[in-house]
């Protein structure tokens, strides 16, 4: 596992206006497509891609820990950083799965809940950038492994 980067200055009023910023943005999103039966078909689809796509490249143990199906040996290429979150499952490589990475992801799972089918592409505007992601600052980036402990 690489080393936790420092942050760069000035990332904490950063990441606090991605939030506001994303929360904005939800009040513009009608309210039958958030936490609704609407919001769970997208997740329960997200859960299937994960789910296939998982059986078919992992070469890891498969289990399920805190809500989360957990995929490991998946190759490099098919996740970003130390893995994704795909409705309800967890794809990574070979790196050990802590029980902090799984709080973290298990709030990427409730995120896919929430939003659904739209999670994609609200992931995709808020950017790759992680301290400025109001979806990976929401889940917590020192559990994440984005920022060293005691940065908060």
């Amino acid at each position: 596992m690489s080393p936790i980067p420092t942050p760069p200055t000035g990332w904490r009023a950063a990441a606090e206006r991605a939030v506001v910023r994303g929360r904005r943005i939800d009040r513009f999103l009608p309210g039958f497509l958030l936490d609704s039966p609407v919001s769970r078909v997208g997740y329960w689809y997200g859960s299937a891609v994960g789910w296939t796509w998982g059986a078919l490249l992992s070469t890891g143990r498969i289990e399920k820990r805190e809500g989360l199906w957990v995929f490991r040996g998946m190759p490099e290429w098919a996740f970003g950083r130390g893995g994704v979150c795909v409705g309800g499952c967890y794809l990574t490589g070979d790196t050990t799965v802590t029980d902090r990475v799984l709080r973290h992801e298990a709030v990427h799972a409730r995120q896919w809940r929430r939003y659904g089918f739209l999670m994609p592409l609200l992931y995709a505007v808020a950017g790759r950038d992680p301290l400025r992601n109001r979806f990976e600052i929401e889940a917590g980036l020192e559990d994440g492994n984005y920022v060293p402990r005691g940065t908060r």
